[in-house]
């Protein structure tokens, strides 16, 4: 509730054009942010950081300790599925969200 004097109403104006969508969006990712987000919040793990490192240690001949689809088959399969639960997630996130942003409201005015 504003009163009406010049002041306050110029700053509703400005800030309701400056917030004109009124819409809720709690999702993390995009359809083209998701690859590279979710990598890098992926790798900031320490246990994903270490399988990574042997990894790449693994593809130089002289420190070789395992074979390279053995080193890279864990690391692989942690970081899908943890990516597939992350896509799952931030999509229920997306269909709340519609819901909300499409269900009928009450505006209360003069």
């Amino acid at each position: 509730v504003l009163p009406e004097n010049g002041r306050q109403w110029k700053d509703w104006k400005q800030a309701s054009t400056f917030y004109s969508g009124n819409k809720m969006q709690t999702t993390k990712y995009t359809w083209f942010t998701f690859l590279p987000q979710n990598l890098f919040g992926q790798f900031h793990r320490l246990g994903n950081f270490y399988f990574f490192f042997l990894v790449v240690l693994n593809w130089f001949p002289q420190v070789e300790v395992f074979h390279r689809e053995t080193t890279m088959l864990p690391l692989a399969v942690v970081l899908l599925a943890s990516m597939i639960k992350h896509a799952i997630e931030d999509y229920r996130k997306y269909q709340y969200d519609k819901t909300i942003n499409f269900s009928k409201t009450r505006v209360h005015n003069r």
